[in-house]
């Protein structure tokens, strides 16, 4: 696996500094024969986006400007074997407008990539920068969006949308693979309990009678088995249809089986006249 290359401590401390002519974009000369040798900068076309690859693989970044530039001739291509290398180049760095930053399977979690992410933020916040990687895991994306990026193109997608990407953080946006959206999705396994909504809805107490009410048990019933006056049954009943918005015991019965059918059973079907659950009033 290629490690991430961090930038150099003492490149970052030169931004805005003098530089030696080894720091200086690359430079065309020309000789007269009555004159000494004029330098000249190669001035990058203004008309045309540049985007900034920073990627340690030469192969890789190579090949991605290369395809890039094939898939959307809007854009022109930069390659830098580091970060530092683009802080270097003066020229190159002044009409960048966006940073695609090639990490292979480093973690969100590495330091040097995780101060790299944070300096580009507070340094050249008006130049989003755009990860590029081959974990997909909703952490690790989010990791990586928490460092500062405006996006994280997972290796597994088509070119066409790493253009995408990179247009929509220029226009403000923030891009986030769908793999990783549907990843967070809660597995039916990891739902929360069902008895949740009941125990922020009602006391431990309330709870006791409710349960009993969805037995069909009579007042005096509850009152004995939980050892209870009946008239506090008749507050604690009245209180719950208040909490649960029921008009009378089968509404609070239905509701009950809604919220917490692991717990009450299923829905109550048809019951005969003599059964005790067909007794609605509140009693």
């Amino acid at each position: 696996m290629i490690a991430y290359r961090a930038i150099e401590s003492d490149l970052a401390d030169t931004i805005g500094g003098d530089r030696t002519d080894s720091c200086q974009p690359d430079l065309e000369t020309s000789r007269s024969s009555d004159t000494a040798p004029v330098a000249k900068r190669t001035t990058p076309d203004s008309d045309v986006p540049l985007v900034a690859i920073i990627d340690p693989r030469t192969l890789g970044r190579d090949s991605l400007a290369r395809a890039l530039e094939a898939t959307e001739s809007r854009i022109r291509s930069h390659t830098f074997a580091s970060l530092g290398e683009w802080l270097q180049n003066d020229l190159v760095r002044e009409h960048t407008v966006a940073i695609l930053l090639s990490i292979g399977a480093t973690e969100a979690g590495d330091p040097r990539l995780a101060q790299d992410l944070e300096f580009l933020t507070s340094e050249f916040s008006h130049i989003p920068t755009v990860v590029m990687g081959d974990i997909e895991e909703p952490s690790h994306v989010l990791g990586i969006l928490n460092h500062g990026a405006r996006g994280y193109i997972p290796t597994s997608v088509s070119l066409s949308i790493a253009v995408e990407a990179i247009s929509l953080a220029r226009a403000g946006g923030l891009f986030v693979p769908a793999t990783s959206l549907m990843s967070t999705r809660q597995a039916p396994s990891e739902r929360p309990r069902e008895a949740a909504p009941l125990e922020h809805l009602l006391t431990a107490r309330q709870a006791a009678v409710a349960e009993a009410v969805t037995m069909g048990k009579a007042n005096k019933i509850i009152a004995y088995e939980l050892n209870l006056c009946e008239s506090t049954v008749k507050v604690h009943i009245r209180s719950i249809m208040k909490k649960l918005q029921a008009r009378n015991r089968t509404e609070v019965a239905y509701k009950l089986h809604s919220l917490a059918p692991s717990r009450f059973g299923s829905a109550p079907g048809w019951r005969s006249a003599g059964s005790p659950a067909s007794r609605t009033g509140p009693r």
